[in-house]
């Protein structure tokens, strides 16, 4: 198949260079044109598409083609971009960085993937000519480099015009706009990047000063006219398993505590067959009725640890229903939820779940992180032995009870663990889960729904 997408690319040399804010930009001002842009994010990020989300009040999705896979990274960006003026992709890191010291799965591999023109955002402070040193390095390092234009960051009104001459006549890229520092409209971060727009003091007022900035300061038609000469999306359609018919409940859980998901994951879900249903685990006291499964995503449990073990009626919910078998994905912050006891960020232990044997504690540094392919070590709600899963893990608290029913192996690397406790109706551990890549693994979970819900209407009657 083919589509037609208007799309750009917004990357950047390192993390920090601003290409969060530089998006946040475009895409108010697109909307305060009247246009309709879509936003997608490279990597397996969680928390930037919820900004692009709060921005365009529709999801957004992840391209990665280490858990995706290019054919399906392609057939993403072209649902994503469907029915968009514009689809606007942020990078991740630098613009090369991917696996293992490679350009796999970096912002450029989802460039020359997809085949979409970049804009790279460069941070000029403390710099001249240099400035065009390091956009020549990043045009000639690849070929085609993909990269269209460049958006000069920390750069001042009245220096601007001298830089944007001297770079266009050292590099031949234009330059397609700039913006000068900007303190006001800063984007607060913790130890998982970005934090939750939700938290954000002042947002609005944030995102105002860069639109206002960047309808000042940058091109948006020339974004506009590069974006529109991105060639067609060619890709296979992913083939997805047939769905089941009995339209099983999953529980998902959605607040402050439980907010890492990937929206394609919940909309393949629905495609097989499943309805979904969000609940809270720090505000509602019982699941929602008629649930008949259970996804626990992740997030930050450790920062509500006392109020979700003030919720005690919900605890002895999900611990009684899992305990009767209802089939239950957890990943990293839902894990953490369901074990006995959960360090708060103070190192306060409080009363979980304890649907799991253990504790879950705080390291003060990052745990096991990146990429890993999941092997099975023997059959459960998920995967039968011997099945992979693609996956990431980042996580700052441990486990006295992490599980060993699946291995982790790091692409390019010797480096393996053990990871996940795997039942018949029930997987749980601090791998994240693309499961959008892995429709066999998700009908299993909708399937083990069904047979649930079919098990507790007969016991009822």
């Amino acid at each position: 198949m083919q589509a037609h997408v208007a799309r750009l690319l917004v990357a950047a040399p390192g993390s920090g260079s601003g290409k969060t804010s530089v998006v946040c930009g475009i895409l108010r001002a697109l909307v305060a044109r009247g246009l309709c842009p879509h936003a997608a994010k490279c990597g397996p990020d969680y928390l930037d598409p919820l900004f692009m989300e709060r921005l365009l009040n529709t999801p957004s999705c992840n391209l990665d083609p280490f858990l995706a896979g290019p054919d399906l990274v392609r057939e993403l960006a072209a649902t994503q971009g469907q029915g968009a003026d514009l689809l606007l992709i942020e990078g991740v890191m630098g613009y090369y960085d991917g696996i293992a010291h490679t350009h796999e799965s970096s912002s450029y591999d989802v460039a020359r993937i997809t085949n979409t023109p970049t804009v790279l955002v460069v941070d000029a402070r403390g710099k001249a000519l240099s400035v065009a040193a390091e956009i020549r390095g990043f045009l000639e390092f690849r070929t085609p480099s993909q990269i269209a234009g460049v958006i000069l960051n920390h750069v001042s009104e009245g220096y601007y015009p001298r830089l944007r001459s001297l770079v266009e006549e050292e590099t031949g890229v234009p330059v397609l706009g700039h913006l000068p520092h900007l303190e006001e409209a800063a984007l607060p971060s913790r130890h998982l990047g970005l934090i939750r727009p939700e938290e954000v003091k002042d947002l609005e007022h944030r995102l105002s000063v860069l639109e206002t900035a960047v309808r000042r300061t940058v091109d948006l038609d020339a974004l506009l006219d590069v974006a529109r000469q991105a060639p067609a999306l060619i890709y296979e359609p992913q083939a997805l398993p047939s769905a089941v018919t009995a339209s099983p409940l999953i529980a998902v859980a959605l607040d402050d505590a439980f907010c890492f998901y990937y929206h394609s994951t919940l909309r393949l879900l629905e495609q097989l067959g499943a309805r979904i249903a969000f609940f809270s685990p720090l505000r509602d006291s019982y699941l929602p009725a008629g649930a008949s499964g259970l996804y626990l995503g992740g997030g930050y449990p450790e920062l509500h640890a006392r109020e979700l073990s003030l919720n005690e009626s919900m605890r002895e919910e999900l611990r009684t229903s899992i305990a009767a078998g209802m089939p239950t994905v957890a990943e990293c912050g839902g894990f953490l939820y369901l074990h006995n006891t959960l360090e708060d960020k103070d190192g306060h232990p409080w009363p979980m779940v304890s649907a799991l044997k253990g504790s879950a504690f705080g390291t003060n540094r990052l745990g096991t992180f990146g990429y890993a392919t999941l092997t099975a070590r023997h059959d459960g709600l998920l995967c039968d032995a011997g099945e992979t899963l693609a996956a990431h893990e980042f996580h700052y608290w441990n486990s006295t009870n992490a599980g060993a029913s699946f291995f982790a192996r790091k692409p390019y690397a010797s480096k393996e663990w053990d990871c996940v406790i795997a039942t018949p109706t029930l997987h749980a551990g601090f791998p994240h889960l693309y499961l959008r890549s892995a429709p066999q693994a998700a009908l299993r979970f909708v399937s083990a729904c069904t047979a649930f819900s079919t098990a507790k209407k007969e016991d009822a009657s």
